[in-house]
């Protein structure tokens, strides 16, 4: 069966299009609207005919099972799952029992009979001229009412979808999912680092001393020398993984000291100007830190870069951050940028890349404070 939705199949090449099963598809689909309306109009039989109470008690009773049918038959015309709540489907059932099923029976009778009763005119047509461009006609209508019964069939499915499960309410699930995964990561990254801190690296400064007191013993022994030379070296690495990890100096400080922090390490010349008067949230934080720390590792390893400068301040309640640089341009939004925009997204923010081909090169990040 194929996937997705009968509006996304319009969409293909029209030999293809019409060579699927979506166009047969979508007219079961809307040839299916004759169980709700075979429900209504017995209802409404049975309401006329005096027989008010029954009339009502039919119509209550079918409501549901027209819902249920509804979300059922939707498959027809989009393959996505759907999840709807009890008073969603009832509200469609009973949409469908009152107007649908009989616009999609309309539908179905002017776009199918039209071009049927133009193809049939040779029959019902004396004068064998006329009738002979009349079915040519209808012939070539065909292709045309095979398009708009897919068209409104997926427009009708988009129309079932949004009552079952509105997209805002999907949209916020996705949201409130991706905010959940970047919590844990952010919790996971400050557990490594807490370890980091407090197991391996107290045992390499441990290290360090006892080979430090080796050597002021054993002065002529190079190999202690060396030892101690290489616990030290793995110290000053395992300390810039921990500040790689998590910014101390960014939840000590806040962002603007994070951010010089990060400027003054960097082997490139880094000027930077922050104006930022007040401590802003922790996820804000964080996220701007990040990107600065991301587009400054760019800077260094592929930019080729003699210089650049860092530009933030707040602005209507929004973070603005600026990383500017002169290099060689030709940066794409892909790899650690992208991972960067998702997070940047997550906080309601944005972030925006332009990077011609010969620079500079500019990374724009702005992120609501509130």
């Amino acid at each position: 069966m194929s996937q997705g939705t009968a509006l996304e199949a319009i969409a293909r090449r029209p030999a293809d299009f019409l060579r699927s099963g979506w166009p047969w598809r979508s007219l079961v689909y809307l040839l299916a609207s004759v169980v709700p309306g075979v429900c209504a109009v017995a209802a409404g039989m049975l309401g006329a005919a005096t027989l008010v109470v029954v009339g009502v008690v039919v119509a209550v009773l079918a409501v549901p099972l027209a819902g249920r049918f509804e979300r059922w038959r939707l498959r027809l015309v989009d393959d996505r799952a759907v999840v709807a709540s009890g008073g969603r489907e009832l509200g469609l059932g009973a949409l469908a029992l009152l107007v649908l099923w009989w616009i999609d029976l309309v539908v179905v009778g002017f776009t199918i009979g039209g071009p049927v009763v133009l193809v049939l005119s040779p029959v019902v047509q004396p004068d064998p001229g006329p009738g002979a461009a009349g079915s040519v006609i209808g012939i070539l209508l065909l292709p045309v009412a095979v398009y708009t019964i897919t068209a409104w069939a997926g427009a009708r499915g988009v129309v079932t979808r949004s009552i079952l499960a509105p997209r805002d309410s999907e949209l916020e699930e996705v949201l409130r999912s991706r905010a959940r995964l970047v919590d844990a990561y952010e919790l996971e990254r400050r557990r490594i680092e807490r370890d980091l801190h407090d197991g391996a690296q107290q045992r390499l400064v441990a290290l360090s001393m006892k080979l430090g007191m080796a050597r002021l013993d054993l002065p002529g022994q190079e190999l202690v020398a060396e030892a101690h030379e290489e616990a030290k070296l793995a110290l000053t690495e395992l300390r810039e993984l921990i500040r790689g990890v998590h910014s101390r100096v960014l939840t000590d400080r806040g962002l603007p000291a994070a951010i010089r922090d990060l400027a003054g390490r960097s082997p490139v010349p880094i000027d930077v100007e922050v104006d930022i008067p007040d401590r802003l949230g922790q996820d804000v934080e964080v996220a701007a830190y990040y990107v600065v720390s991301e587009a400054l590792t760019n800077v260094a390893k592929h930019s080729g870069a003699t210089k650049a400068e860092i530009m933030g301040h707040v602005e209507k309640r929004r973070l603005v951050l600026e990383i500017r640089d002169d290099g060689n341009g030709g940066a794409t939004p892909a790899g650690g940028l992208t991972g960067l925009a998702d997070r940047v997204s997550v906080v309601d923010g944005r972030l925006s890349l332009s990077s011609p081909t010969g620079g500079p090169t500019l990374v724009r990040v702005e992120i609501p404070c509130a």
